[in-house]
């Protein structure tokens, strides 16, 4: 079974067939099948990277509402990734090209110090300047946090 918000009109225009064989339903089905076939498999690509880069392959839950409540936080995580990927691109292009596992492992993982003030506010951050994502971030997170009054500078960890 194969189900689809398009219509049959949309179905033979994305898959190069003719309008006028809309009232052929083998016709129809081929042209489904075929845009189908043509879109890649990018989602089975992200469902796999979420789970090697969150670390997400094997938690399961008995309960019903334990399980459900896990799955929300593995969305709430591949959102954050995303949002942060976003957010920080376009200080660094370097991370356009990332996915969710190097994301995680090679830039998140990154060392630093967080320095508060006394009532709790972040006024500082210190990257690992032994990293080597360090110095290409560092710029991002500034650029990042600048409204908010906060130093992003590189340091000895």
């Amino acid at each position: 079974m194969l189900i689809s918000t398009l219509t049959p009109h949309e179905a033979l225009w994305l898959s190069g067939q003719y309008d006028q064989d809309s009232d052929n339903p083998e016709i129809v089905l081929y042209a489904y099948v075929h845009f189908y076939d043509l879109r890649g498999g990018g989602v089975e690509t992200e469902i796999k990277e979420d789970k090697q880069g969150l670390g997400t392959t094997t938690r399961y839950k008995k309960r019903f509402a334990a399980q459900q409540m896990l799955l929300q936080l593995e969305v709430l995580a591949h959102n954050t990734t995303m949002w942060a990927q976003q957010w920080l691109a376009p200080h660094c292009p370097q991370l356009h090209s990332l996915g969710i596992l190097r994301l995680v492992r090679d830039v998140f993982r990154m060392q630093g110090k967080v320095i508060l003030n006394r009532f709790g506010q972040i006024v500082h951050i210190v990257l690992n300047e032994a990293d080597p994502w360090a110095a290409k971030l560092r710029p991002a997170l500034s650029a990042l946090l600048t409204h908010q009054h906060v130093a992003v500078t590189l340091g000895e960890i």
